[in-house]
């Protein structure tokens, strides 16, 4: 039975209310500095300062902006990629083992090359994002279409479905849930790889934010992106977890 709405939402306050006291006791007693230790109270207060000032929303904004770019490049090819690796054999023969050699390097591992690449700025941000992103796309994707029932493209065959048809009204509805799950751990995925890039390859974002307040002992700062980084991520999982719940009544039942 489903637990009622204000449990739902309690649980999870007590939880977040028992951390930041612990949090405060450590801050207190633990024996370290509070510039290096900085304590709730202390951080919530900077998280003020860095709002009115316009700072915490310049560098989350710069961070979102990478995010989004790079992920929705990476739905954009990886999702017909994916559908042309699971449906045609050929293809998959021939791409998909070149897929898996590049798929286990760490989206990290390109920061040289990305740098030399493309400069400093956004643009090597929003590559590593989009490697970071485009394999677990492409893998689910053509996992999910090569698992599809070859009956159901019989049927499409017989209604004389086009090849877009095909694409639209067979391999679109039985591939949604599959992918929703891959897009939501790709998202998470690019939202780690963003703040890691913005520590090396750019001046703007909430990576560069915790770097640039480490480099000037700010440490309630640092906790300040790293709060915003945190809730932020927590959004994104929330609207993919939403997003999943999307289902082709077609093709469920």
């Amino acid at each position: 039975m489903p637990r009622p709405w204000k449990t739902r939402l309690a649980l999870p306050c007590v939880a977040f209310g028992l951390l930041l006291l612990a949090w405060e006791l450590l801050a207190r007693f633990a024996g370290w500095s509070t510039d290096v230790f900085p304590g709730p109270l202390k951080v919530f207060a900077s998280m003020g300062e860095l709002i009115a000032n316009g700072t915490l929303l310049k560098h989350t904004v710069a961070s979102l902006f990478r995010v989004t770019l790079g992920f929705y490049l990476a739905v954009l090819g990886g999702i017909p990629l994916g559908i042309m690796l699971g449906r045609w054999q050929n293809a998959r023969l021939l791409i998909n083992p070149m897929i898996q050699f590049l798929r286990p390097i760490s989206p990290l591992a390109w920061i040289p090359l990305a740098m030399l690449w493309f400069g400093i700025g956004d643009k090597p941000a929003v590559f590593l994002i989009f490697l970071s992103s485009f394999f677990p796309i492409v893998v689910s994707t053509t996992a999910t279409v090569s698992a599809i029932n070859p009956i159901y493209f019989q049927v499409g065959a017989n209604f004389n479905f086009t090849r877009w048809e095909m694409i639209t009204r067979v391999i679109v509805p039985a591939m949604i849930p599959g992918t929703i799950t891959a897009l939501r751990i790709s998202v998470t995925i690019a939202w780690l790889v963003v703040v890691a890039a913005e520590m090396i390859a750019v001046q703007s974002g909430l990576g560069y934010l915790i770097l640039d307040s480490r480099n000037a002992l700010r440490m309630d700062y640092v906790m300040d992106g790293m709060i915003v980084i945190g809730l932020i991520g927590l959004l994104l999982d929330y609207f993919m977890r939403r997003l999943g719940r999307i289902e082709s009544a077609g093709w469920h039942n």
